[in-house]
């Protein structure tokens, strides 16, 4: 299965700033190029940070939040309220970054950064070489770019990757349509474990929203024991891979 990479999804002009430029500088830097965060880089392009509308937000909310509360407010602020209040006296990119920043791989891929942002809940990742150095930039819409594929040129793959090559099946056993990503599967397959694997990995391809499954078969294998299906074609180690 191929799947998009992050090298060929990213920006390459990345908009930077250096850990001494002043808060008003960066916020200057972001509306100027109407972008909600930067990497923070040092002189050798290595990625020490990223500052974000949100840090910029956060210092401004602790440094107005001045009023007196009593004890048993305070104990209840939570952990990232507490973190915004210690940036209220941050003057530079290099003290209202958030760090060490969440970044990627350029040879990961799609997927993998689109999980990353899901679980760290940021909106960009800087790319970085072995090194640390900045590569490059990758956010939500680049993600999601995949799905702005051609339905034609998603239709091929599932015909070429998942059918031909995985599958093992002639092309034109099962129709594949396409329609705004939406994919409809239509035929017989051998044996029914083949459905599951099928759907599975149709589901798997860049730009595809979900699979209709109109897939039937010639022989219940449900029975057999994943020794059994493998001498029937089907062998455990590639079902564990899936």
């Amino acid at each position: 299965m191929k799947h998009r990479l992050i090298d060929q999804v990213m920006n390459r002009d990345v908009v930077t700033t250096s850990p001494a430029v002043p808060f008003k500088e960066v916020a200057d830097l972001l509306a100027r190029h109407a972008i909600s965060g930067v990497p923070v880089v040092d002189r050798d392009d290595k990625v020490l940070g990223v500052v974000s509308e949100t840090d910029l937000m956060s210092h401004q909310a602790a440094r107005d939040d001045d009023a007196p509360r009593p004890w048993y407010a305070l104990r209840r602020r939570a952990k990232s309220a507490r973190a915004a209040r210690t940036k209220a006296g941050g003057r530079t990119a290099g003290d209202l970054m958030t760090s060490p920043a969440v970044t990627i791989g350029p040879r990961r891929t799609v997927a993998e950064a689109a999980r990353t942002m899901a679980a760290h809940r940021v909106e960009r990742l800087p790319v970085i070489d072995e090194e640390g150095r900045l590569m490059g930039i990758v956010t939500r819409s680049d993600l999601l770019s995949v799905f702005r594929r051609p339905d034609g040129e998603v239709r091929d793959e599932i015909v070429e990757d998942v059918l031909v090559r995985t599958l093992w099946l002639a092309p034109h056993t099962i129709d594949v349509r396409v329609l705004d990503g939406v994919v409809t599967l239509t035929g017989k397959l051998q044996r029914r474990s083949e459905v599951p694997i099928a759907i599975r990995l149709t589901g798997r391809v860049d730009g595809v929203v979900s699979v209709i499954d109109h897939l039937s078969y010639q022989e219940d294998d449900s029975h057999l024991r994943p020794t059994e299906q493998a001498l029937h074609g089907i062998t455990e180690e590639w079902l564990r891979k899936i």
